[in-house]
């Protein structure tokens, strides 16, 4: 059964890598229906000339704030998530406005923002108007990635940065507790599939939750006044004590919390998986084969987390293009159209 698994998962995997080599296969939906890809115009040579070592300058700056505080690593990879789940990776999450997407309730525990300015007012002064907040948020979150002891993966530049950002489209994001048909749907209507939603998921190895988001299974689940049964006893204890607050912080990865490794997916075996969300990745048998197949494989994990990042980062919004910029500042557009 185990072989079965692993060979399903490596002919996946390199149905994958073909995908994300053949831009054709990409072709992903527009949020306002007018279905239109822009991952042709993206280029992993666009700033060899115009802004010479942009990779240097970006890595160097996340290093040296994740050096300072490394918890930055999750906060960069989960920002870049939520800005391209919505109107795909526009750095739209960045604009910081009355009723955009980061100033959502939802968005309130977003952390990293201080580390995209910093760069991108390094690359100003560099390369004025050169380089979009969008290609510094996908690189920053590589980088954190790298950092954090993950894979490294070569990333096409030339997003434009969006020119919209609505608070109310902010809670679209998962935050938790949506069912695995839910997450499904959503990864599908991006272009990204099944065997995406489990490794990024893994992207939980690292990282902290707050404990809002993880109290309704502990006391009353669903209803019951009871916890959710799917936690194990020895866990359920542990994030009672962690958990007395809302407003504390408990970690994803309850064995290997600051390694990016595979524990995540042991961890929900064990039944120690923190989200809903989470956990429910091995009770529905349309994910459980590939936690199954990843448990065991780091090197897997690591090749396929390279591939479905690259996917998540070429997510492209047709507008958000058509009509995008290049930010002078990431926190608000250039100018505005009267």
């Amino acid at each position: 059964m185990t072989i079965a698994i692993i060979s399903l998962l490596s002919i996946l995997f390199f149905m994958s890598v073909s995908a994300s080599n053949d831009r054709s296969l990409l072709t992903l939906p527009s949020l306002l229906d007018d279905a239109t890809s822009f991952e042709e115009g993206l280029s992993n040579s666009l700033y060899h000339k115009s802004c010479h070592d942009v990779e240097g300058v970006i890595f160097r700056k996340v290093m040296e704030w994740v050096k300072k505080d490394p918890s930055l690593a999750p906060s960069l990879i989960r920002l870049h998530f939520h800005d391209c789940v919505l109107r795909g990776c526009d750095a739209s999450i960045l604009l910081n406005h009355s009723g955009s997407e980061r100033s959502a309730d939802v968005s309130k525990s977003l952390r990293g923002f201080q580390v995209i300015d910093d760069i991108k007012a390094e690359l100003e002064k560099k390369c004025p108007r050169t380089v979009s907040c969008a290609d510094i948020l996908t690189t920053a979150a590589r980088d954190a990635t790298v950092l954090a002891g993950g894979p490294f993966w070569s990333i096409p530049f030339g997003r434009k940065d969006g020119r919209i950002s609505l608070a109310k489209e902010a809670t679209n994001v998962p935050m938790g507790r949506e069912s695995v048909t839910k997450l499904i749907e959503l990864f599908e209507s991006k272009g990204l599939n099944v065997l995406d939603l489990v490794v990024l998921s893994g992207a939980h190895t690292i990282g902290r939750s707050t404990c809002e988001s993880v109290q309704h299974r502990l006391y009353n689940y669903k209803g019951t006044k009871k916890p959710d049964p799917s936690i194990n006893p020895v866990y359920l204890n542990y994030l009672r004590k962690k958990c007395r607050s809302t407003s504390g912080n408990v970690f994803l990865d309850a064995t290997t919390p600051k390694a990016f490794d595979i524990h995540y997916f042991r961890n929900l075996k064990k039944k120690m998986g923190l989200l809903s969300t989470d956990q429910s990745l091995y009770s529905d048998l349309r994910t459980k084969p590939f936690v199954n197949a990843l448990f065991n494989e780091s090197s897997l994990f690591f090749n396929q987390f390279s591939v479905s990042m690259v996917k998540l980062g070429n997510i492209l919004d047709a507008k958000s293009q058509e009509k995008g910029e290049i930010r002078i500042n990431c926190n608000r557009v250039n100018y505005r159209h009267v």
